[in-house]
């Protein structure tokens, strides 16, 4: 199955995240089909902290991926109003 989770880097006590989509059975921070945004919780400003390519995540999500708990908070979050 496709997931669209969160893949960490960064340094130790200095996290930074990529969202990306890959297949459920890879490692956290493996291989991956597309990286479709970032997050970084330790950002000064709430503008640079997140970043997700709204279009390309609702196309996966068409195709039948799931989204981690936290990615889909961030989906809701950061969608454009309808």
């Amino acid at each position: 199955m496709v997931s669209i989770r969160l893949s960490r880097h960064g340094t130790k006590k200095r996290p930074f995240y990529h969202i990306v989509v890959t297949d459920s059975r890879n490692r956290r921070d493996g291989r991956h089909l597309e990286r479709i945004g970032y997050l970084d919780p330790l950002a000064a400003e709430a503008a640079a902290a997140c970043k997700i390519d709204v279009a390309r995540a609702g196309y996966w999500l068409a195709c039948g991926a799931k989204a981690s708990a936290r990615v889909a908070g961030l989906l809701k979050k950061h969608a454009p109003p309808a």
